[in-house]
């Protein structure tokens, strides 16, 4: 089944282009709710599954181990924009395992907050891998490597945590990955069908943080981390942290790159995962919005809900010159 189109993108009176992609919502049983394009196809998640990386922490007892808070395990979720509650954490976490910058894998990123930028460049400070939007990932894969007194390479895909991520991953989309390729912070990204993933997201919607499989409550604890601490999972002004601010902790919600999204609605048991053929973020966030109005989660009149449903697009004198405008279907 071929991308439908999810969103347009208006310039005054003119549909100026178009994205398709695919989007499909599941419930716990691994049933697909609905679905747009075709529900089938395969996708790498990017950073749209960094709570399914996150399992294996929790769920092995690395993380009480360690004495990890539930902020702790938000930034194991996060692709978080480097400013200094993100990279303060990371830094202190580091130290707490005795170790350094130099332990992570990830390569360096510079901040994508911006006063965390000018702060670096005013210091003449360097750029370090604790920046990276993923160094809580890492720095999670690191506690575990602790705890399995397995050897530092941690990103090696035959290395211990990443077996035990992908065993995790297996199991919670429901079916053996197709394969994996290299994310852009050098870890493995396996590779799933959307419908795999978007079931994956509806078992941490499921999940009961007191009963059930250790793995279950493992996926709970993650989930309400990200609700607890949204700050944690993106930042100030990042798209995940402001629309769980919107949902009023109703949904926990990940962005992956190459127009990669999912949704956790515990409330109703459903998981959303969304791929925008292109690879556009805009589009992403609003299918994604779009789906939150759809189910009753996000109020569409919330202005951090306009933004990512309407937009403005506005050019540099600050007028509105266009505007998205999400597939009617989506609602």
């Amino acid at each position: 089944m071929p991308a439908v189109q999810l969103v347009e993108i208006w310039r005054g009176d003119f549909a100026e282009s178009a994205h398709v992609g695919h989007a499909v919502i599941c419930d716990a049983a691994g049933q697909v709710v609905a679905a747009w394009g075709d529900p089938e196809t395969v996708i790498l998640p990017r950073s749209a599954c960094k709570m399914i990386q996150a399992l294996p922490l929790v769920e092995s007892g690395a993380a009480d181990a360690a004495g990890l808070s539930a902020r702790h395990l938000a930034l194991a979720c996060a692709s978080h924009r480097g400013a200094a509650i993100h990279s303060d954490a990371v830094r202190g976490w580091l130290a707490d395992l005795h170790l350094s910058d130099a332990a992570l894998r990830c390569g360096p990123e510079e901040p994508r907050d911006i006063p965390a930028r000018d702060a670096l460049i005013r210091a003449g400070a360097p750029v370090e891998q604790l920046h990276n939007n993923c160094s809580g990932k890492h720095t999670g894969f690191l506690t575990l490597t602790r705890h399995l007194k397995a050897g530092p390479e941690y990103i090696d895909p035959d290395h211990p945590v990443q077996l035990a991520v992908r065993e995790a991953f297996e199991d919670m989309t429901g079916a053996p990955s197709p394969g994996f390729a290299i994310d852009g912070c050098s870890a493995p990204n396996f590779a799933t069908t959307l419908a795999g993933l978007a079931r994956a997201m509806a078992r941490f919607a499921l999940a009961d943080p007191e009963t059930g499989p250790a793995r279950d409550r493992a996926a709970a604890r993650l989930r309400q981390a990200m609700v607890a601490h949204p700050e944690m999972v993106a930042g100030e002004g990042g798209t995940c942290t402001r629309l769980m601010r919107a949902t009023g902790g109703r949904a926990a919600l990940k962005t992956g790159a190459e127009g990669v999204f999912t949704a956790i609605l515990p409330d109703l048991g459903l998981g959303i995962a969304v791929k925008i053929a292109d690879g556009a973020t805009r589009a992403a966030e609003a299918t994604v919005a779009a789906l939150l109005a759809r189910l009753g989660v996000l109020d569409p009149a919330h202005p951090d809900a306009r933004a990512f449903l309407h937009g403005p697009i506005l050019n540099r004198r600050g007028i509105e010159v266009g505007a998205y405008r999400p597939d009617p279907s989506l609602f």
